[in-house]
């Protein structure tokens, strides 16, 4: 590694400033709300856990991008359960391990210490949580830079490494993953997304001059010149996986792929894929049937932006926002660049991030975690943005290495996004370099929660502090395996509205979110002529459901528990 003696002490400058507590003054006041919509609670709720980059003397690409987190009700007693992804150091054998974190029961936390192999030691980037082996409980798949890890969830509270059993140990740089039921045969298939084709050995020497002098920095990943291909990994049904990849398709397209989510793009019963790609086009696989897969992503108008540019794509989430009964799409990207908002008219997507307003707000900094749900149940959706630099800036300079502050914007009833008043919804703006973000309610009362994952500082639990604004209702979706039907899409009237939710744990950024469905009601005290769409196609009704609760819709069953 070269460096100049300006490098040097600058980066030393650069190190004190990154010992600060992580907070920034209070921001200016952006609309006419002043009350906080969120509260950082981690420490006395139990979630004690700082990701280690595992930052030396080179810049190794994986320390900037990680990493995870998932919210899943790991003991199967009604509550969400957090799961953080550790990294460590890449050059050394054995790292800290992941932590598992057990609910009371009343959003408070205790670290479990008797998890088995949940605390894998490889260099952690995300995970996928799902139900794989229809045994009832949740089970993980932890990528790694290295072999990813599949932990098999044995019911009494320890996980089992069934990585190579299930032959699932990929070896390439795993980011994104999600569990699907892609051939609806009733089983969990896994799609996986890889980023480059790196290690250590090939790793270059690249400088940032955005700050006015030569500084050693992380490389673009366009540097390699070795875009992944992602894996999709067929259950079959005893415990196994099969690598259908090529089969399925997924050869003909590459991309730096980071986040991930499943959706029915075209409204033809079958769950598709999407992968956002960092410096690349976008990726939209088709669900032609029998795990058959064509990349459409161009020809829909979701793989570039209005002008046919690409981005760099990091987290992603679907969902039907304007409530048309199809599912749109929004992309999280780099500093410079907007979002990409991709509203879905049926046949086509159109990029009408400027149109919802979220063009000016959002290209102020590098988003990673997104949330796209009601936070203050007002029945119109916001915004949540986790953000944190990748190289140095002069924006970072001024404060600390690669920190930024989160964005919160909240739905307007004309269909756009304003920011709220107190920058990222708390009293004084948390600045972070954050990456992996999960969304969920962990305390049960209404109100959606937020865990987040900051590189080399102290994890956020931000507790809900609107969700009082407005009724809300939720939903558990189970199949006849008694498992979350990921993919199946909920459709309820509130007042004159229909609306269309799908179950997902995948999206955001190297997490997975709590599966049930949420839905805001605002003044609306009940739910009417309630519906599910399951993933065969098939359409069953539940009839009119009060507010405040959480109702449970088996396959099947035709009325609500």
């Amino acid at each position: 590694m070269r460096f100049t003696y300006r490098t040097t002490v600058l980066t030393t400058l650069l190190c004190i400033l990154g010992c600060s507590d992580g907070t920034g003054p209070t921001t200016k006041m952006l609309d006419g709300e002043s009350a906080p919509w969120f509260e950082d609670q981690s420490t006395q709720r139990g979630i004690n856990f700082q990701y280690q980059s595992g930052h030396e003397q080179r810049y190794l690409l994986p320390e900037i991008m990680g990493g995870g987190v998932a919210l899943a009700d790991i003991d199967n007693d009604g509550d969400l359960d957090a799961y953080l992804v550790q990294g460590g150091k890449l050059v050394a054998e054995g790292g800290h391990g992941n932590k598992l974190f057990i609910n009371r029961g009343d959003g408070y936390f205790e670290e479990s210490s008797d998890s088995g192999d949940a605390m894998d030691t490889g260099y952690g980037m995300g995970v996928a949580a799902g139900d794989y082996d229809n045994d009832g409980d949740i089970d993980l798949y932890v990528t790694n830079y290295g072999p990813n890890v599949l932990l098999k969830n044995k019911g009494n509270g320890e996980f089992e490494d069934v990585s190579d059993v299930a032959r699932v140990a990929d070896e390439g740089w795993g980011t994104g993953a999600a569990f699907l039921d892609l051939d609806s045969d009733g089983d969990l298939d896994l799609f996986v997304v890889n980023y480059v084709n790196w290690s250590v050995s090939i790793e270059q020497d690249c400088f940032s001059t955005a700050t006015g002098w030569s500084l050693a920095d992380y490389c673009w990943p366009t540097a390699y010149n070795a875009p992944a291909r992602d894996r999709l990994y067929r259950n079959n049904g005893d415990g196994t996986f099969t690598d259908v990849s090529d089969q399925a398709g997924l050869d003909v397209a590459f991309g730096n792929g980071l986040g991930v989510v499943g959706l029915d793009a075209d409204n033809d019963g079958r769950t598709d894929v999407f992968v956002a790609n960092d410096m690349g086009e976008n990726q939209l696989w088709l669900n032609r049937g029998d795990l058959r897969f064509d990349d459409e992503a161009l020809l829909l108008g979701c793989a570039v932006d209005e002008h046919g540019v690409p981005k760099s794509g990091m987290g992603v989430a679907a969902v039907d926002y304007d409530n048309d009964g199809d599912t749109d799409l929004l992309v999280v990207n780099l500093a410079t660049q907007t979002d990409s908002f991709f509203r879905n008219n049926g046949t086509f997507f159109e990029d009408a991030t400027v149109s919802v307003g979220l063009a000016a707000a959002t290209k102020r900094y590098t988003r990673f975690g997104v949330a796209l749900v009601d936070f203050n149940n007002d029945t119109r959706l916001d915004l949540y943005e986790a953000n944190g630099a990748i190289g140095f800036s002069r924006e970072t300079l001024n404060d600390r290495l690669y920190a930024e502050p989160d964005l919160l914007l909240r739905g307007l009833p004309d269909s756009r996004f304003k920011e709220v008043q107190l920058q990222g919804g708390t009293q004084t703006p948390l600045v972070y370099t954050s990456r992996g973000m999960a969304v969920g309610d962990v305390d049960n009362d209404g109100g959606l929660d937020l865990l987040i994952v900051n590189r080399d500082g102290p994890a956020n639990l931000l507790m809900n502090q609107v969700s009082n604004q407005g009724n809300w209702i939720r939903f558990r979706v189970l199949d006849r395996h008694n498992r979350d039907a990921y993919a199946a899409t909920v459709s309820a009237d509130i007042g004159p509205m229909r609306v269309s939710r799908d179950v997902q744990a995948a999206g955001s950024y190297l997490a997975s979110n709590d599966p049930r469905v949420h839905m805001g009601l605002g003044e609306e005290t009940s739910v009417r002529n309630v519906s599910v769409r399951w993933t065969d196609g098939s359409r069953e009704h539940f009839g009119d459901i009060d507010a405040g609760t959480t109702a449970v819709l088996r396959l099947g069953e035709g009325r609500a528990q």
